[in-house]
């Protein structure tokens, strides 16, 4: 009797462990960023809405071989790199917490259909910026390997770095005291977690040593992203101790997961004016009649030059 309750809580055990090992491969391909979200997210303004859009490039893909911390690299690029002879913009994409590359190729696929050579890895820690360094080392390397399909056209005076949550705090380390921080032209930190929870993670930027254009964007919604990751007094403390050309923004509604894609069509704007000299873009942020301030989407604006 004994024997076969000792075989059945087995069985149920296992079932149970099978259950949630499924589960959790589910939940592993459940992609972060919303295959169509170009074409569901709410813009509240011309500029905003024409760079949410895809752009006019096809795209093609290469994952390649990394180091023992970026694992792998993620290469996003547009088709038409092949038959040209001209460099073209890079931006560099850090990971969040938990959401590796394969969780939003979306957000690739769209950067790079502007023109953009586009490149994350699997590095699971990126607040620390040692990954951020080694993907510019590849970079590096690749342009000048002459069998490699990017030899010379990375546009090594115009990178441009983003990421989002502890991304977000990399992308602030990164372009405050690490190897490679004055190679980057400017940078993005959506939702990045606030100076003091990222140093007591040991993510140690230093927002008085930037020294290049910085956007950065949080959402309104939720406990966990106004709270916890970013909240307004500690975001509002951080805008004014970094001295570069600045902007602030939140967007309303918007919760921490979805600040990774939902201000994408002003993220991909502020790449394409510092990046590709796009006046039209630029348009969205400079002068007092900004698309920004008049964008009733987003609230807490500033931009400071």
């Amino acid at each position: 009797m004994i024997k076969n309750m000792i075989k059945i809580i087995a069985i149920i055990l296992l079932i149970l462990i099978l259950l949630v090992g499924c589960l959790l491969l589910l939940m592993s391909t459940i992609p972060s960023v919303p295959t169509n979200y170009t074409k569901t997210i709410k813009t509240g303004g011309s500029i905003e809405a024409q760079y949410l859009q895809l752009g006019p490039n096809d795209i093609s893909y290469q994952k390649e071989k990394g180091t023992e911390l970026t694992k792998y690299f993620h290469i996003y690029y547009p088709q038409e790199l092949k038959k040209t002879q001209k460099p073209y913009p890079v931006v560099v994409i850090l990971n969040g917490t938990g959401v590796l590359p394969k969780k939003y190729p979306a957000l690739f696929q769209h950067l790079a259909s502007w023109g953009f050579i586009v490149i994350g890895n699997d590095d699971p820690s990126t607040g620390f910026g040692l990954s951020a360094d080694e993907t510019i080392d590849y970079l590096i390397k690749i342009n000048e390997d002459q069998n490699h399909i990017l030899h010379h056209h990375i546009d090594l005076k115009h990178i441009g770095l983003t990421g989002h949550s502890q991304g977000g705090a990399g992308v602030l380390t990164a372009i405050s005291h690490t190897k490679h921080q004055q190679i980057y032209k400017t940078a993005i930190a959506l939702s990045p977690t606030h100076e003091k929870m990222a140093h007591d993670l040991g993510w140690f930027y230093d927002l008085t040593q930037i020294s290049i254009p910085l956007f950065m964007i949080a959402g309104t919604e939720g406990d966990f992203e106004t709270k916890a990751v970013i909240p307004l007094e500690a975001m509002q403390q951080m805008y004014d101790k970094i001295p570069s050309p600045k902007v602030m923004m939140r967007r309303k509604e918007a919760d921490h997961g979805e600040m990774l894609y939902s201000a994408d069509g002003y993220v991909t704007a502020w790449l394409m004016w510092q990046l590709q000299d796009d006046i039209y873009a630029s348009q969205a942020f400079l002068g007092n009649n900004a698309e920004i301030y008049h964008n009733d989407l987003y609230q807490d604006v500033h931009y400071d030059e």
